[in-house]
């Protein structure tokens, strides 16, 4: 264990500047509980229903005929940016 740590800080001590940040957001989820249980959660091998099929040919339909609302908008409507959902974690 202590030999496994000091290779985890070695490596830690190789990378760029760049790196550090995507590094950081690793290690916080490998030791966040939530994203520990989604990453170990089953796989959902349902069967689709076919209300489930029907669900999703309508959705490409729709898709077909509409724009997509880009993501920024939607923030936009509630108020907050993706820099401030960005940050709440830090």
């Amino acid at each position: 264990m202590a030999a496994d740590k000091q290779h985890a800080h070695k490596l830690i001590e190789q990378l760029s500047p760049s790196q550090i940040p995507a590094a950081i957001g690793m290690l916080e989820r490998l030791l966040d509980p939530v994203e520990r249980a989604i990453a170990n959660a089953p796989v959902d091998d349902k069967p689709l229903t076919a209300a489930d099929e029907a669900a999703l040919a309508e959705a490409r339909e729709w898709s077909k005929r509409n724009k997509a609302t880009p993501h920024e908008e939607f923030l936009a409507e509630l108020g907050i940016t993706q820099e401030e959902i960005d940050t709440q974690g830090s």
